[in-house]
């Protein structure tokens, strides 16, 4: 079986959780062998987990952090003590409508976790609807953090934009030629339409950050 393509944001925290997993072995003079022995994990598992191969699973943290007698935030950094949790909380908004206040309260839904501390932190996070940005890697119930600006800081940027005449934002990387009047808001799958439109036919209300994909969606 092919192994899953991960995000950037993945990836960062699967080199996380390896370092810390590298840490704590070191630290407590175990073998790879004996953590597996211990949480009842294959070897394999183990070894890709530490070799920053595949992202640990919930259930797979917790059973090495009570085997290894240390705390979940130790192995994974998206497992923090409530003030660190608190200042990483970003909100999820429901949807972007020009006019009203991107982050006004009605427009919350909840709050979501940055897994990545050390990061530059977004402002707020979109949960994608719909497969239009498939080619970008971002599917259907992913979650998208965002960086709050009104313009893209580069050409071929992915930006959340909204159209004038359409209540709902959405998220679609921006291109513009040297002379053209207009911009282009091009999907990242053939079955949408690319939108040519001129500059006052469309506000941008935030750029791309990077995604994560939630273990239950």
């Amino acid at each position: 079986m092919a192994r899953k393509k991960y995000t950037e944001v993945e990836k960062e925290l699967i080199k996380g959780i390896a370092l810390n997993l590298r840490s704590v072995l070191k630290r407590k003079g175990m073998s790879q062998k004996e953590l597996a022995e211990g949480t009842g994990l294959s070897t394999s598992v183990i070894s890709d987990y530490i070799n920053e191969k595949t992202l640990a699973t919930p259930g797979s943290i917790q059973r090495m952090a009570d085997f290894l007698m240390v705390s979940k935030a130790e192995i994974d950094p998206t497992f923090k003590s409530s003030d660190q949790t608190e200042k990483a909380m970003i909100p999820l908004v429901g949807t972007i409508c020009a006019g009203d206040g991107l982050l006004a309260e009605q427009n919350i839904i909840e709050y979501v976790l940055y897994p990545l501390l050390g990061k530059s932190q977004p402002d707020f996070a979109l949960k994608v609807k719909g497969d239009s940005m498939v080619g970008a890697g971002i599917d259907d119930g992913d979650i998208v953090y965002i960086k709050k600006t009104n313009w893209a800081d580069f050409n071929g940027q992915i930006v959340v934009a909204a159209i004038n005449d359409q209540e709902d934002g959405m998220l679609k990387r921006i291109k513009w030629t040297e002379g053209s009047p207009t911009m282009k808001l091009i999907p990242e799958n053939s079955d949408y339409e690319t939108r040519e439109l001129l500059p006052s036919e469309f506000a941008i209300y935030g750029v791309y950050m990077g995604h994560f994909k939630p273990f239950y969606k």
